[in-house]
């Protein structure tokens, strides 16, 4: 995974979920761990896709549930 994607989208996260950067790891939950419901993770997408410059499609918004998923999505693209 690349580490410079992965700082980027752990400091994104952490911006829009009001958690310090630390607490988000690899295998973190955007649901259970950071409580985020659907419309705060919609949100988050959306932030996404403007800083890669990139369109999530909605059936593979269902997929992303960690942040590793985001981070694999971003480099398959």
């Amino acid at each position: 995974m690349g580490e410079k994607i992965k700082a980027t989208v752990i400091r994104l996260i952490a911006d829009q979920a009001g958690v310090a950067e630390s607490e988000i790891k690899g295998d973190t939950n955007l649901q259970t761990d950071l409580e985020l419901d659907s419309l705060d993770i919609m949100d988050l997408l959306l932030v996404m896709e403007e800083e890669f410059d990139m369109q999530i499609p909605d059936e593979e918004l269902s997929k992303i549930q960690t942040v590793n998923d985001i981070v694999a999505y971003i480099e398959s693209k």
